[in-house]
């Protein structure tokens, strides 16, 4: 397995859909001084991804501790509805308005994505 210039484990990428559930794990490092804006960002994309076919866990803000970082956790059914999101948040119009406001507002300053594979049982 080779891991890919994002960090993805390429294989993962070249595997032909087995119906297996993936979690999508995003680590952003934020402004504290824009936490109202981030919150909002994280509220609009909660509403998007469960929209568009996914299940959103929730975005786990800064409390105690580093006051820069936070965290979303959202899954899909498989690896290929995942990019199907992928696909269609390029043109949806709310997400490209969501995309946008991160942008103007500067509420992130940088994020990691992590794809995993949940353990229930």
């Amino acid at each position: 397995m080779k891991i890919g210039r994002d960090g993805v484990l390429s294989h993962w990428l070249r595997t032909p859909n087995t119906g297996s559930m993936i979690t999508i794990h995003l680590r952003y490092e934020i402004d504290p001084d824009k936490l109202e804006e981030f919150t909002e960002y994280g509220r609009v994309w909660i509403r998007l991804v469960n929209r568009l076919g996914g299940t959103h866990h929730g975005y786990f803000l800064p409390s105690e501790g580093d006051s820069d970082e936070a965290f979303a956790l959202f899954t899909f059914p498989s690896l290929a509805e995942y990019e199907v999101y992928r696909t269609a948040s390029k043109t949806d119009d709310e997400c490209i308005a969501a995309f946008q406001y991160a942008r103007d507002t500067k509420c992130i300053r940088r994020y990691e994505r992590r794809f995993l594979t949940p353990l229930f049982e």
